[in-house]
């Protein structure tokens, strides 16, 4: 029964040796968990990379009476159980490797709306708050579920704008659901369920929210959506993980570049610099290439064109003119055809992504605006 396959599966992730991806392998095996939970531990010389450790804590009867108790939780809480091997899980989360086993959802989700993660540091600044004002009032007649991890600063206020411009929103958690972190947040919470969003964690509900699982907790929120927006973050600030994790997961990256002696746009230029995501010049330009249609009305521009005409250095206009002829030319073609080295051509075309001139894609590919 379907049932039993919660009890079992919920069994099974709480092992201590079975992660996700051991998981994956264990129901691909055997067909389903509650066969992975009575066959693995005799049977785990069939499964690769698999030894008597690591099945070790499969079939101990104490992991079954807590996934009972978490399943009775789950029922009196209103909380759905959501397994990846049954496709149960939000489609693009489902297609990461690592993607969460069993998920916990409270709230509605709908998997049919685009989705776009925007994340970032919790000292929020006024550049960073004006940003996030701005692309929920832009994008209001677009129909997108915004995706961030409650915590304060620009978390926060993702989630609040989306509700106040009539948006589902998505707040997945670094914790069980008998928390709720950081704990001035919960009214927040509870509105995003009154608006139509929904409350996500792969953590079962007494896990505390330890440090190690909010870089955990990133990967979610890099997996679930086609693109990522990076506001404002320092160097090795969280947001820089989600924003490597969507990277693997070959997700488009977006950051807003800011002054390089703001500490909270620092890692933002990094980002940048380093070719890990594309340079912010325009709302109209990131709402273009995020997929959303035309609108019909006047759109904003973040940094408006100065009616003076921008004069481009030498170098500048051989890149630009380049990239101009040869739309979507990666980075080492460009250098090997003007002689000109990868390192000196990247400072270059951040001076042009800034002026609104070049855009910049995965796989190190650029074209002309």
């Amino acid at each position: 029964m379907i049932s039993e396959e919660y009890l079992y599966a919920i069994a099974l992730r709480e092992c201590s040796q079975i992660g996700d991806i051991n998981f994956h392998k264990l129901v691909r095996a055997f067909g389903s968990a509650q066969e992975a939970w009575k066959s693995a531990k005799k049977e785990y010389k069939k499964l690769e990379g698999m030894g008597p450790k690591t099945v070790s804590d499969i079939g101990n009867k104490d992991y079954l009476k807590f996934a009972e108790e978490e399943l009775k939780f789950c029922e009196k809480n209103n909380i759905i159980v959501r397994l990846r091997y049954l496709n149960e899980i939000p489609q693009l989360l489902n297609e990461c490797a690592d993607a969460p086993a069993v998920l916990y959802q409270k709230g509605h989700l709908d998997d049919s709306l685009q989705k776009v993660s925007i994340v970032g540091t919790r000292n929020m600044t006024v550049y960073g708050k004006k940003f996030i004002e701005d692309f929920f009032e832009t994008s209001h007649s677009y129909h997108y579920i915004s995706v961030s991890g409650l915590a304060l600063g620009i978390d926060k206020e993702v989630h609040e704008q989306s509700i106040r411009n009539g948006k589902p929103t998505i707040a997945v958690l670094a914790h069980g659901f008998q928390f709720l972190y950081p704990a001035k947040n919960r009214n927040l919470s509870e509105k995003i369920l009154q608006e139509g969003g929904a409350l996500l964690t792969e953590f079962s509900s007494s896990r505390k929210p330890d440090r190690e699982n909010f870089i955990q907790r990133n990967r979610i929120v890099a997996g679930i959506s086609p693109a990522t927006i990076v506001v404002e973050t320092g160097f090795g600030g969280g947001s820089v993980s989600t924003a490597a994790f969507a990277n693997d997961y070959n997700r488009d990256v977006f950051a807003l570049p800011g002054k390089i002696t703001d500490p909270y746009s620092q890692g933002c230029n990094q980002l940048i610099f380093h070719n890990k995501a594309t340079a912010i010049s325009t709302i109209k330009d990131l709402l273009s290439t995020l997929g959303f249609n035309k609108d019909q009305g006047k759109i904003e521009e973040l940094f408006p064109h100065s009616e003076t005409r921008i004069q481009l250095t030498e170098n500048q206009n051989i890149i630009y003119q380049f990239i101009k002829e040869n739309p979507r030319i990666s980075l080492d073609d460009l250098a090997h055809t003007i002689s000109i080295p990868s390192h000196k051509i990247l400072p270059i075309i951040l001076e042009l992504e800034l002026f609104g001139k070049v855009k910049s894609f995965s796989g190190r590919q650029f074209i002309a605006i």
